[in-house]
């Protein structure tokens, strides 16, 4: 099979998966919480990573204090992202927002831009095992791209690993998926994060 015949295969796979894309509500947090489990989805991250205040390390909030804000930014509306159902039970989550409402982006200097104002981001996506490989990051995916153009929303930000990739690495997306979806890579390092946009 060629890499496009992959990757058309794929997408009608994600296409073909009977699932329900539904906003994140405070209502929803039990079936974050679930979806996430004892481990905050990745080292007790919670989905918190890129919302890093100025000085902190990671390792002084992961666990409960990075679940105890999220939950709290969940309940005032203040998180945005998308869960996906297979029946009653969480499988998977594509988080988003406006890129200044992620600071540690603005503190970074290999994902440094100059129009932040502008610009959305997608900075994570987590897939319960079991799911993985199965599409549904790539059904997340589409519908956040919808949900970011209702607003007007100019374009989409990404922050992608080349591959090899570890689950650990690749909650941000990989090189060749973003780009099979119409995204960009804008950057040129040999490893680490990439910064990747898609024009809506």
């Amino acid at each position: 099979m060629s890499r496009t015949d992959s990757k058309r295969g794929q997408r009608s796979a994600a296409k073909a998966l009977p699932l329900e894309i539904r906003d994140l509500t405070p209502d929803l947090w039990p079936s974050f919480e679930k979806l996430f489990g004892a481990n905050g989805a990745c080292a007790g991250c919670w989905c918190m990573w890129w919302r890093l205040r100025e000085g902190e390390k990671f390792m002084q909030i992961r666990g409960a204090e990075a679940r105890r804000r999220q939950k709290a930014l969940v309940m005032r509306g203040e998180s945005q992202g998308l869960l996906a159902f297979s029946g009653a039970e969480p499988v998977g989550w594509c988080a988003y927002g406006r890129r200044t409402e992620f600071t540690a982006l603005a503190r970074s200097r290999t994902l440094a831009c100059d129009d932040a104002d502008e610009v959305w981001s997608l900075p994570c996506f987590f897939i319960k095992s079991g799911w993985r490989g199965r599409g549904v990051g790539r059904v997340l995916l589409r519908a956040a791209l919808g949900r970011l153009r209702a607003p007007g929303a100019p374009m989409a930000e990404a922050y992608p690993v080349r591959p090899p990739a570890t689950n650990s690495t690749a909650f941000t997306g990989t090189v060749p998926w973003l780009e099979s979806e119409g995204f960009r890579v804008l950057t040129d390092r040999p490893r680490g994060r990439q910064r990747a946009r898609r024009m809506l």
